[in-house]
């Protein structure tokens, strides 16, 4: 079985790719994800998310040209806008106050890289978010501290309580690496997945 090299540096992506009881390396991808966010400006989200976990797959594989390089990025699309990881409270709470009583799109793309080709999925999921007060949201930033989270929330703590309901199909998208798809693409690659 070739190595399996997770290119993140995310706990919420390390903790889902254990749960596939798979031995595997978490390395830093190679990718100024800002930069190609800013040389990409005109791109769909879509577009964006799946360029992005491509080039962090396939960032390692001169360094790791045996092993099978998984890449993921996430995105929230509303309006027209992407929204990321806002990095400060602040930027958090304009985030959930923008999308607050509103549905927005949450994209997660996946790449695998493995001898050679580059294998893609990408799960859109449909959140449906409560109308939110500014000090609710506040009261949840301070809790929740979704710093580095795209869309300002975290599904699997008190962030669930922002919405009304969820579209989606796969739960494991929504944290940041569709198990699902991933162990379709893992499968015929030779790692032993029940």
């Amino acid at each position: 079985m070739k190595d399996l090299v997770l290119a993140s540096t995310s706990s919420y992506r390390r903790t889902l790719l254990a749960r596939l009881g798979l031995p595997f390396r978490c390395l830093a991808p190679r990718v100024d994800e800002e930069a190609s966010k800013r040389e990409r400006g005109d791109w769909e989200p879509r577009e964006l998310a799946e360029h992005l976990a491509v080039a962090k797959a396939q960032s390692l594989c001169q360094a790791e040209p045996n092993a099978t390089l998984i890449g993921s990025d996430q995105l929230v699309s509303f309006e027209g806008r992407v929204y990321g990881k806002p990095g400060t409270v602040e930027g958090a709470v304009e985030q959930l106050l923008a999308m607050a009583g509103q549905s927005h799109q949450l994209i997660t793309a996946l790449a695998v890289w493995a001898q050679g080709q580059t294998y893609i999925h990408t799960d859109i999921t449909t959140m449906c978010m409560r109308p939110l007060s500014r000090e609710e949201l506040e009261r949840y930033v301070a809790a929740d501290r979704p710093l580095d989270c795209a869309g300002s929330y975290k599904l699997e703590e008190r962030g669930i309580s922002l919405f009304d309901r969820i579209e989606t199909q796969d739960y494991t998208s929504i944290m940041g690496l569709p198990l699902i798809a991933l162990t379709s693409l893992l499968r015929p690659l030779g790692y032993p997945i029940p």
